[in-house]
């Protein structure tokens, strides 16, 4: 059995789209939920999110949707995006993080095109993941503690975008690199060839100020 961390955040449509995609992954794949805030990844790496530039936001917002009637996923973005994510990923961590919380989340918001951070939101996520007092979850300290924890652990693992898995402390980045991750699988000794290798840790040539 082949143990594979999936960091996710629900801001990330990327990632109910890849979600959707793993009753189709082998059945020796082990996957744990990790959920992690995207933002605070963005900080630490220095980038910018997608939404965050117009010409990109245009471009993936279309790319969500087309993605999904490739894929005959039910679709349907949230009223206003990007929105603020920290409720639902509580909620989701205060309930175990378990692949089915998972879903019946990212059901909700993407599925169902709630909008996660409004009180109607979290009263209906509070609903699916079972928890009565949804407003209290959200301020549990351990539960802030434990997605805190897990975004350093993301960061400190090479994460730098969601969604990604890690395996064997190698990063697979996005719903598209699903593919390479499986040929990883088939061979281990994919990253290992002389190519790989150079590439992996060739000189940078030009760096642009921050």
């Amino acid at each position: 059995m082949t143990k594979a961390k999936w960091y996710f955040d629900f801001i990330s449509p990327f990632a109910y789209l890849q979600l959707q995609q793993f009753p189709k992954l082998p059945t020796n794949i082990e996957i744990t939920p990790i959920p992690a805030v995207f933002g605070a990844i963005l900080k630490h790496w220095g980038q910018l999110g997608p939404a965050e530039i117009p010409p990109k936001r245009r471009f993936v917002y279309r790319f969500f949707q087309w993605n999904a009637d490739q894929l005959g996923i039910p679709f349907a973005m949230p009223p206003i995006h990007p929105f603020n994510p920290i409720p639902a990923l509580r909620l989701c961590t205060a309930a175990g993080a378990g692949i089915e919380h998972t879903q019946a989340v990212f059901d909700l918001i993407y599925g169902q095109g709630i909008q996660p951070d409004s009180p109607e939101g979290i009263y209906l996520i509070g609903e699916v993941l079972n928890i009565p007092s949804p407003e209290n979850a959200i301020q549990d300290l351990v539960v802030k503690d434990t997605l805190h924890a897990n975004t350093a652990q993301a960061t400190s693992e090479g994460v730098f975008g969601v969604p990604s898995f890690v395996i064997d402390d190698e990063v697979f980045w996005g719903g598209d690199s699903t593919k390479m991750m499986l040929d990883f699988l088939e061979n281990p000794a994919l990253f290992e060839t002389p190519e790989m290798k150079r590439i992996s840790s060739m000189e940078m040539g030009l760096t642009r100020k921050k």
